[in-house]
């Protein structure tokens, strides 16, 4: 694991694997966004194969035959990747796009265009915790340590994708335009049904109650961690450890808790306060 390096590209850190500075510069000055594309956009380990399950079945009025039968990373290609990029050239429209990069490497394209952007956050703690077990699994990512050690590199934003802070500050920047919008993993668990009433409402599709029932149903936890074109089962033995744990591990809310110590608990709430001054939004966590 120790062997795994990790490329630089305008001071963000992403994974030597399938990255390339070329292709980040390709895909922010190069690549043409389409008015009908919906982009998937989170900071990592932020609900984003959630998400894609949710649109890929909203896209096919709650019907899960695709869903259960092409991968979910053929369905909703991840843009900054070279692959993911060559995959997205090849769909045919309309394309839903997932990246987690910040918002200074997306593609300046989409600012002439009509297409839409759904961000999900969450719980900071929760993502701490989650891109730390994920590292263990995940054979392209560096071994990240301790969880104290971890911690201070995910608060100083020494890690993939750089700052969280960042990163949502910069997307949450679109927050009030007509193709920008914003929900969080804690929402979609406390309320699925609610919240794919308004993803449909904001893409434009009507869905019956019946249709919107099914969508509801094949995107729980449950239903995903079943689907082998979901859950990573399928992710190659040289990207993925299978043996050291699995992509959809608990799904949960507030894990966190069961992690950090009273002493770490506050050291992040201090960040968080000192790096979220002026956000004129309030999340569930806060």
């Amino acid at each position: 694991m120790s062997s795994v390096e990790y490329i630089t590209h305008k001071g963000i850190l992403f994974p030597q694997w399938d990255f390339s500075s070329e292709s980040l510069n390709r895909l922010e000055n190069e690549f043409q966004v389409l008015d009908d594309d919906v982009f998937n956009v989170t900071f990592p380990k932020s609900g984003t194969n959630w998400m894609s399950e949710i649109l890929g079945l909203i896209s096919q009025n709650g019907d899960p035959t695709w869903t259960h039968s092409t991968l979910v990373w053929e369905r909703s290609p991840w843009i900054e990747t070279n692959g993911g990029l060559q995959t997205a050239l090849k769909n045919p429209p309309p394309r839903f796009l997932t990246t987690h990069v910040p918002i200074q490497l997306f593609p300046k394209s989409f600012l002439q265009t009509k297409a839409k952007v759904i961000y999900t956050l969450r719980n900071p703690k929760d993502v701490l915790v989650s891109s730390y077990h994920f590292c263990m699994i995940f054979k392209t990512l560096k071994d990240p340590g301790s969880l104290e050690e971890y911690l201070e590199k995910f608060l100083s934003g020494n890690v993939i994708c750089g700052s969280w802070f960042d990163h949502v500050k910069g997307w949450m920047g679109l927050k009030g335009s007509p193709n920008f919008f914003y929900i969080t993993y804690e929402e979609l668990q406390q309320d699925l049904r609610g919240c794919v009433e308004k993803i449909c409402h904001f893409l434009g599709k009507k869905l019956s109650s019946q249709q919107i029932d099914s969508v509801v149903e094949y995107a729980t936890f449950q239903k995903m961690k079943e689907n082998k074109m979901s859950n990573y089962s399928l992710m190659p033995d040289h990207l993925m450890d299978h043996q050291k744990g699995k992509l959809m591990r608990k799904g949960i809310s507030g894990d966190w808790k069961n992690h950090l110590t009273v002493a770490q608990n506050e050291h992040f709430d201090r960040v968080y306060r000192e790096n979220m001054r002026g956000m004129n939004t309030t999340f569930p966590w806060d």
